[in-house]
């Protein structure tokens, strides 16, 4: 009979069972970040290359003095300042840590076991993460060769287990945006009891008037829900703001798998202070500054001779298959650093003007290069 200390030693070996979907999940890759002593551009996370404005940064200090204490577990201020903001009633609006966080609060109050979740590919890399966490299947519909999402063809991907359709507009990594009459096709196309998650990450970015009007869809459709954040246009990346805005019920349910004290006393703070009307308007020009950069950007990559998916975002994609890997470690090389998606192609962010040109010197070495 073995002894009591022979038995602990046995179990010293990494042996707990794990669901088979973790142990199958594919890791979340985050953009490269320079190392420490390292000079490098980094275009790699769609980040905003502004800081918070200063009346943020005053009230994220201000905040900062009061973290031992809970923050407001339904961020009610933040909820209603973002209700008034988008136009809806505050029991329609569900706020998380980031946009990926209330994704999987989402899918947790829908999904069961087996069910389908169909989603365009390549899009947002966390979407076959959260699905799989959540107990269901993937089902992906791949995206047409300029980048555009095929809503006909995740229409036609609908069986009677499919329970949520993720439609990411702009699409990351490859950035068009989805039209208003495609997206009612779909919503029309579909059974009204499938979820169709409209992921708006970078609303603010775009300038196609045929893009949707998502928040008139929530009102028209009581299956429809929005996603958007405030990492993006706002430069709160660090923070983890990010919301739903669903119909009361739905957002009920989402509430109701979320995570308590999810959105930090800080976080609520500087999302509140974003919001304010005089901070509204200074960060909106920023993003008409980064939307001028962008186009400015393009401009300079069609001159180069690149033929590249029309983006409204704040990135650009470069189709580059198998190249990608290598094209990527010459960017580094040479400064910069870019999200490589191996065998698929490259994610650029529009950053800094330094950054940007010190990137399309690089560009036009690959077009040179043949």
């Amino acid at each position: 009979m073995l002894s009591a200390v022979e038995t602990a030693q046995d179990r010293t070996s990494d042996t707990v069972r794990l669901r088979p979907a973790v142990e199958a999940l594919p890791p979340y890759v985050p953009g490269a970040r320079p190392a420490p002593g390292e000079h490098l551009w980094k275009l790699s996370s769609n980040e905003n290359p502004y800081g918070p404005l200063p009346s943020v940064v005053e009230a994220i200090t201000r905040a900062a003095s009061e973290t031992n204490r809970y923050p407001d577990m339904y961020a009610s201020d933040l909820v209603a300042a973002l209700a008034q903001h988008v136009g809806v009633d505050p029991e329609q609006v569900v706020v998380g840590n980031g946009s990926v966080a209330v994704l999987a609060h989402l899918l947790s109050a829908v999904v069961d076991a087996g069910d389908e979740v169909v989603f365009p590919w390549r899009s947002f890399e966390a979407y076959p993460i959260a699905v799989a966490v959540a107990g269901g299947k993937s089902v992906t519909v791949p995206v047409h060769e300029d980048g555009r999402l095929d809503l006909p063809a995740m229409a036609a991907a609908v069986t009677p287990r499919t329970r949520v359709i993720l439609v990411c507009t702009p699409n990351n990594p490859t950035g068009p945006v989805v039209h208003a009459e495609e997206l009612e096709e779909l919503l029309a196309a579909v059974p009204a009891d499938v979820m169709v998650v409209v992921d708006e990450a970078y609303l603010e970015f775009v300038r196609d008037p045929s893009a949707p009007d998502g928040v008139d869809l929530v009102k028209r459709y009581s299956n429809v829900v929005l996603l958007r954040t405030l990492s993006k246009a706002y430069g709160l990346a660090g923070l983890r703001v990010g919301y739903a805005v669903a119909s009361p019920r739905l957002a009920d349910a989402i509430r109701a798998v979320s995570t308590p004290f999810g959105v930090s006393h800080v976080a609520q703070a500087a999302a509140l202070a974003s919001l304010r009307p005089e901070a509204q308007a200074e960060l909106m020009a920023r993003v008409e500054a980064l939307v001028a950069e962008r186009s400015r950007v393009v401009a300079a990559l069609r001159d180069q001779g690149w033929d590249l998916p029309e983006s409204h975002a704040n990135f650009v994609w470069f189709p580059l298959g198998d190249a990608t890997m290598e094209r990527a470690a010459e960017a580094r090389a040479a400064g910069v650093l870019v999200r490589p998606f191996a065998g698929d192609g490259l994610r650029v962010s529009i950053g800094e003007v330094e950054a940007n040109d010190a990137f399309l010197a690089v560009a036009a070495g690959w077009i040179a290069a043949g």
